[in-house]
């Protein structure tokens, strides 16, 4: 399914079973998520992700850094990050997708592709760490780029466009049942920023 040139509604499932996924499109003007593209490449605590996968250890070329509302501990890929404190900007996104989506969030994991080499390998989130179907909010910064979907079963794809200063939101049981991926593209050579606002088991 091609949801490049179709117009999408808030309410609209973007899948076509097995789970939920709201795309709302751009929630930040240009100017504003201009700024917090600016406020975030300069002032996250960016580290090299790590993974351990078939026993090797792994550094990406990707960054990411990990905040949230306590010092909670999350474990991804075989590798554990502890939170760090939320800052001014990273709460007033939050305080916006919340508003937006009216869904409730505790935590955030961001992301920095520095370009289009840099991508996602189809996964799932779907930690024990994390509420069960809970929602995860993502919100998009910077380079736009293209976002797949697929389901683990019959393998049927969807994907998406992912705009500067958008939100998509991924809810009910789309963990379970589909995976999904950012592809890596010769055709960016622009920064992105990905925010995934998200629920730890308390």
């Amino acid at each position: 399914m091609d949801l490049f040139n179709t117009p999408l509604l808030p309410d609209a499932n973007l899948l076509p079973y097995d789970g939920i996924v709201n795309y709302y499109g751009k929630i930040l003007n240009q100017e504003q998520a201009d700024s917090y593209l600016y406020i975030l490449l300069n002032n996250i605590e960016w580290r090299n992700d790590e993974a351990v996968i078939y026993g090797k250890h792994i550094i990406t070329k990707r960054k990411a850094a990990w905040y949230g509302d306590s010092n909670y501990l999350y474990t991804y890929s075989n590798a554990t990050k502890q939170a760090l404190p939320w800052t001014e900007e990273l709460l007033e996104l939050k305080k916006l997708v919340e508003k937006v989506s009216g869904e409730t969030f505790n935590s955030c994991l961001l992301n920095l592709y520095h370009n289009g080499d840099e991508g996602m390998a189809w996964h799932s989130d779907a930690e024990k760490t994390l509420v069960k179907n809970g929602a995860i909010a993502s919100v998009s910064l910077g380079a736009e780029r293209k976002f797949l979907f697929k389901h683990k079963v019959d393998k049927q794809k969807v994907e998406v466009f992912l705009q500067h200063g958008s939100l998509l939101v991924m809810k009910g049981a789309t963990q379970t049942n589909w995976l999904h991926r950012l592809p890596t593209t010769k055709k960016i050579n622009q920064p992105r920023v990905n925010l995934t606002f998200r629920t730890i088991v308390l």
